[in-house]
């Protein structure tokens, strides 16, 4: 599952949701966008911990990259989670 934290009229936000599209359709790999700013009321917890360095890449929920797609290493880390 790949994550993107994202917030509105972010230029890198956007930028980054369409290098991840390839890996999400090369993988055909779970995909969700969160913008921080809107799930503040009910989890304000994520805003607090990365809304100073958006957007942000989780893969399974951990952080894997931020600011920029690490696009070589989610590849490699996509191909050995499914034994490509």
């Amino acid at each position: 599952m790949i994550t993107l934290l994202t917030r509105a009229g972010c230029t890198a936000c956007a930028r980054a949701r369409a290098d991840l599209d390839p890996l999400i359709a090369d993988f055909a790999v779970e995909f969700e966008e969160i913008d921080v700013d809107a799930i503040a009321d009910t989890d304000p917890g994520v805003r607090a911990e990365f809304g100073d360095r958006l957007p942000v890449v989780l893969l399974d929920g951990r952080e894997h990259s931020y600011w920029d797609v690490d696009i070589p290493r989610l590849r490699a880390d996509l191909q050995a989670a499914s034994g490509q």
